[in-house]
C-alpha cells in the first residue's frame, strides 16, 4: 500500500517542474536563492562553458518558484544578485 503525505505546494511544483538535467542544474540554483539573507547579496563568477544570460535566467527561473523577486546585475565576468525590496505604494493616499 502506498504512503501518503502532505507537503507545502510550493515544493511539488518545484520537483514536478524540473526533471533531469535541467532539475540538476537549478538544483543548485536553488541553493543559491535559499542562501540570501535580508541585506546580503550573492555573487556567481562565470566560468568557460556558461553565458551571462543563461546564469540570469536560471537565477530568475529559481527564484520565481522560490517565490522570491531578485535583482540581478553583471558586472564584467560576475553576476550579483540579491532579493528586491518589496515596492511601496507611491503617492496620494486612496480616500476612505
Amino acid at each position: 500500500m502506498p504512503v501518503f503525505d502532505l507537503i507545502p505546494m510550493q515544493e511539488a511544483v518545484v520537483r514536478c517542474a524540473l526533471t533531469g538535467k535541467r532539475g540538476e542544474i537549478m538544483e543548485e540554483y536553488f541553493g543559491y536563492v535559499s542562501q540570501l539573507k535580508p541585506g546580503k547579496a550573492g555573487k556567481l563568477s562565470l566560468v568557460e562553458g556558461d553565458t551571462s544570460a543563461a546564469v540570469k535566467r536560471r537565477l530568475g527561473t529559481a527564484a520565481k518558484l522560490k517565490g522570491k523577486q531578485l535583482v540581478v546585475k553583471r558586472v564584467d565576468d560576475d553576476i550579483y544578485f540579491w532579493e528586491a525590496e518589496t515596492q511601496k505604494r507611491r503617492g496620494r493616499p486612496r480616500k476612505s
